[in-house]
Parts: structure tokens; C-alpha cells; sequence
């Protein structure tokens, strides 16, 4: 049997240059005869890298947590000799994050950050640009949440300055100096940024050294901004409603001093209104140990409240106890009739209680228990004293009860509280407003 072996030529295939370990641009910077962990210079003089900041927008600012949230592109600058590369034109290449993980860059990270990342879509926002002379410009598009120390005590009539710090984690000043490339230039910011509860004053950038005792000194970079708080919402929502319920209680010092039913509610409904108002405004803020300027407003309005509670009080007391001595006295001295002449009476301090008396009027008011109303908007009111009448015939005084008319103003603390309470509360606003403004 004849076998015949028939030789077919295989085809190679050839290579994918997309997926081959170096590519040409790789080739071109010589990535693999180079150590790239080290810094550029290693053992000579610190390698300058200098920042600027684009701030894109300023997210959110929150009292509770006491943080902010920023977004904003972050660029560094410096020189690797060992990146330089022959061009013809001097014209740079730019590359994506696949060969920033292959170079040495800048190890920076944020102090006080709490959550930070760098965006990724569609891919990772993060650009490399080489210069044939070695000059180096690697950006990121960054999202970090900061811690921000603010000082509460004029909330919410306060100014904030917070800040974003940015140092090198590895590299002290004796190998790395960061520095703001343009100075206070370097930070540039979207004129479109604005936030619902601040107005921004200001932005500007400063530079300090931070040591660690382990670690030493390094250098670190700042960005400060100004924050100035829309007061607005506060006036529409706290302080108003709280003047309204101060300005309301004041409504029960108009009201007769027997309508209880009248009196009593106004003053619970306001009390309790201001309650609410002060638990609302306390759940939206942090539980700090100091007072701030809206507790101090919203504490005084309620502490007026609920001294026209207590002046009802007071009043209807003193009005309870006038009621049991002229009870008293009736019960004691019958009803006596055929009083002679009433200027010769006056009222026995021992017995009723009162000082003497004009008794002028004496039985012109009907039975006793009757009201009038005098010109001057007095309460007078028909009370029973035992009375000295003087007979000048007679060697002595002949003592005789009877009924007399007595003028008492009944409203004497209504009136008084009707221009003390709105003239401290004014005076009140008028301090608050002049300190905190």
C-alpha cells in the first residue's frame, strides 16, 4: 500500500500590537530601562512638584457631620529626565491611567479627607501629558469629602472658613518640595458654583510646613474658602414664627382677667408652639457643647411666653385673694343700715385689711357684689369694712359696721405687663441685632 504524506505550510498568525507587552510609545520612553519606583533624582536635591486646582463644583456643606464635599481637577507638574524623548516638532504626547500605573507620580492624598475617588466615567478621568524634555503634567478628576471645624456660636448668622489640605504621604521636603505652581493663581473656580444655604466670599491658597514626630516634616498645600450663610431662610422659618407666638401671648394681657377659658389655652398653645420651634430647629443641627445665637433668640421668645403664663397667674391669684378678704368680711359684719354721715367714715386697718380710704361714695352702687366702671377705666367694686363713724357730740367714737364703695384697679398688673413685655422684647431685638449682624 502506497501512502502519501502531504505537507501543508501552517500560517502564523501575526501578532496583535495593541495587546503586546510594550508599545511603541513605551519603547519610545524607555519605560523598562528605568526604575520607576524611584523618584526622579534619587539622592540629589528634593524634586519640585508644583499643583493647581480647578474647582468644578462645591457639593454640599454640612453642620451635623461637620465635613463639605468638593469636586475639582487636581494637576501636578514636574520634570523626569528619564521621560525625555527626541521630537522633531517638541510637540507632547498624552497618555490615559494605563501608563500612569507604569511611571513614577506624585503620592498625594488628602489630609482630614473622609471619602474620596477618582471618577471613572466612561474610563478613568485621569491624563498624562509628556513633554520631550521630560516635563510631566498628570491630572485627575477628583470627588473628596473633607473634615470642616466650624464654629457654630452665631448660627445662623455666621461665616465659615473651611479648608482642603493637600500633602505628599510618603516623600518629606527633603524629597518632594510641593509647591502652588502659580501661587494664588493656581487655584481657579466655576463662576456657576453657588449653594442653597451660602454665599461663597472668597476663594485662596496658603503654604505651610506639617511635622510628625515618626515621620518628620512635610510640605503642605491649602485651599480656604469663605462661606457666607443665606440668612433668609432662617428669618422666614424660625424667626418670625417665634416673634408671631411672643407678639400672640401678649394678646392675653388685653383679655378680662375672669376669662380663664380664654386666657389659659392662649397661653399653653403658645408655649407649646415655641417647644416645637426649638426641637425643630435643634434636630438639624449637631449637639454642641456652646450656645448659638438662634438658641439665645429662641430661648429669650420662649422664656416671655411663659412669663405671660406666669402673669395670668399672678394676676388671677391676687384677684382670688382679694375675693376671700371681701368674703371674709362679709361673713363677720352683718349688714348694717342707716349709716349717717359717710365723710366721717373711714376704714379700721385692723379689721379690713386696707389702709384709709376714700369713702366718699357709700351706698349710691346698689347692694353689695354690684361693679360700676369710673371715667378712668377703674374696677370699682363695693367691699364690706367696718367703719368709724364720728359723732362730735359724743366724747368718743362709736364704732358701727357698714357697707362702703372702695376704688381698687383690679388690671394694674395687665397694664404695667401691656408695655413692659413688647418694650423689653424690642429692647431685646434691638441688643440681638446689633451683635449678631
Amino acid at each position: 500500500r502506497l501512502s502519501f504524506c502531504i505537507f501543508l505550510p501552517i500560517l502564523k498568525r501575526s501578532s496583535d500590537m495593541t495587546k503586546s507587552p510594550m508599545t511603541k510609545s513605551e519603547q519610545l520612553l524607555r519605560i523598562d530601562d528605568h526604575d520607576f519606583t524611584m523618584r526622579p533624582a534619587f539622592g540629589g536635591p528634593p524634586i519640585p512638584v508644583g499643583v493647581d486646582v480647578q474647582v468644578e463644583s462645591l457639593d454640599t456643606i454640612s453642620e451635623v457631620d461637620m465635613d463639605f464635599t468638593m469636586t475639582l481637577y487636581l494637576r501636578h507638574y514636574w520634570k523626569d529626565e528619564r521621560l525625555s524623548f527626541p521630537s522633531t516638532n517638541n510637540q507632547s504626547m498624552t497618555f490615559d491611567s494605563r501608563l500612569a500605573k507604569k511611571i513614577w507620580v506624585p503620592d498625594m492624598f488628602f489630609v482630614h479627607s473622609k471619602r474620596s475617588f477618582i471618577h471613572d466615567t466612561t474610563t478613568d478621568n485621569v491624563m498624562l501629558r509628556v513633554h520631550p524634555d521630560g516635563n510631566v503634567l498628570y491630572s485627575l478628576r477628583i470627588t473628596v469629602t473633607a473634615m470642616c471645624n466650624m464654629d457654630l456660636s452665631r448660627f445662623p448668622l455666621d461665616t465659615q472658613t473651611c479648608s482642603l489640605e493637600i500633602e505628599s504621604y510618603a516623600y518629606t521636603d527633603d524629597d518632594l518640595m510641593l509647591y502652588w505652581k502659580k501661587g494664588n493663581e493656581s487655584l481657579n473656580t466655576d463662576e456657576r458654583i453657588s449653594l442653597s444655604q451660602f454665599l461663597i466670599q472668597k476663594f485662596h491658597t496658603t503654604t505651610k510646613l506639617a511635622f510628625y514626630s515618626s515621620t518628620g516634616w512635610y510640605n503642605r498645600l491649602y485651599i480656604h474658602f469663605t462661606l457666607r450663610r443665606h440668612v433668609f431662610f432662617f428669618l422666614l422659618q424660625t424667626y418670625f414664627p417665634a416673634t408671631l407666638m411672643v407678639m400672640l401671648s401678649w394678646v392675653s394681657f388685653w383679655i378680662d382677667r375672669r376669662a380663664v377659658p380664654a386666657r389659659v389655652p392662649l397661653g399653653i398653645t403658645t408655649v407649646l408652639t415655641m417647644s416645637t420651634i426649638i426641637t425643630g430647629v435643634n434636630a438639624s443641627m449637631p449637639r454642641v457643647s456652646y450656645i448659638k445665637a438662634v438658641d439665645i433668640y429662641l430661648w429669650v421668645s420662649f422664656v416671655f411666653v411663659f412669663l405671660s403664663v406666669i402673669e395670668y397667674a399672678a394676676v388671677n391669684y391676687l384677684s382670688t385673694v382679694q375675693e376671700r378678704k371681701e368674703r371674709k368680711l362679709r361673713e363677720r359684719l352683718p349688714c348694717t343700715c342707716g349709716i349717717g354721715n359717710p365723710d366721717d367714715m373711714t376704714c379700721d386697718p385692723q379689721i379690713s385689711g386696707y389702709t384709709t380710704m376714700d369713702v366718699n361714695r357709700t351706698a349710691n352702687y346698689g347692694t353689695a357684689g354690684n361693679y360700676g366702671m369710673p371715667e378712668n377705666g377703674g374696677r370699682q367694686e363695693r367691699m364690706l369694712a367696718q367703719v368709724v363713724l364720728g359723732d362730735p357730740q359724743l366724747t368718743g367714737q362709736v364704732k358701727r359696721p357698714g357697707y362702703v364703695n372702695i376704688w381698687i384697679d383690679t388690671h394694674a398688673i395687665d397694664k404695667y405687663s401691656r408695655v413692659l413685655f413688647p418694650g423689653s422684647y424690642a429692647l431685646f431685638n434691638i441688643i440681638y441685632w446689633s451683635i449678631y449682624s
